[in-house]
């Protein structure tokens, strides 16, 4: 049986986290949050417990954590607090919303989360805490580092090369054969029909750097 887990983060983006671990039968104990107003209410009947230092007082071999902080564009949150906890002995979980549809021979690295209505297709390899939001497809032999979000109804072709921290925005399309640099941001819409480098901004149709 899976351990319990504690999300941390109790805005939009955990409130989906939390619908995908109740459908796959997952304890909650509670979600964190660094917004004091939201100490003492729920999400989806899972109580916010405090700051993210009451993890710290749960056994570390007791739970599972599952960062419920999402992203608009690259950024350091999400990693950040990913990089700290584990850093200090604390377990990711891996989040799949039972909707989905993941090949067998998929590759996901801790703390990823594969969101309602997604494909990934055989051959993809994902890395660690990166998100696959909603509805977003992800075709045969792609590579997606670490801590990127492929936000809702984004189209990734066959063998697309994804940077670490990378940012796809909602129902972009990236072509096949495309290597999108780490910390790279694609615009919402976007059309991505050749590579983009580290750290550029893209977008339009087709995407162009902005």
């Amino acid at each position: 049986m899976a351990k319990p887990v504690i999300i941390i983060g109790a805005g939009g983006h955990a409130k989906v986290v939390a619908n995908a671990l109740q459908l796959s039968g997952v304890n909650i104990i509670g979600l964190t949050d660094a917004n004091n107003a939201l100490h003492g209410t729920s999400v989806l009947d899972c109580p916010v417990l405090g700051n993210d230092e009451i993890i710290r007082t749960y056994e570390k071999t007791d739970l599972n954590l599952v960062v419920g902080i999402g992203s608009t564009e690259p950024d350091k949150i999400r990693r950040h607090i990913f990089e700290r906890f584990l850093h200090d002995g604390y377990s990711f979980l891996t989040c799949v919303h039972p909707s989905t549809i993941v090949a067998s021979d998929v590759e996901l690295g801790i703390g990823t989360q594969i969101m309602a209505g997604a494909i990934v297709q055989p051959g993809c390899k994902i890395g660690m805490n990166s998100i696959i939001n909603t509805s977003a497809s992800v075709d045969h032999d792609c590579r997606i580092g670490d801590h990127a979000h492929i936000a809702p109804g984004t189209v990734l072709g066959g063998t697309v090369i994804i940077g670490d921290g990378a940012h796809i925005g909602t129902n972009a399309t990236v072509i096949e054969n495309v290597f999108v640099g780490s910390k790279a941001m694609v615009a919402a819409g976007a059309c991505v029909i050749s590579d983009i480098s580290s750290n550029a901004r893209f977008a339009g149709i087709p995407a162009k750097a902005f």
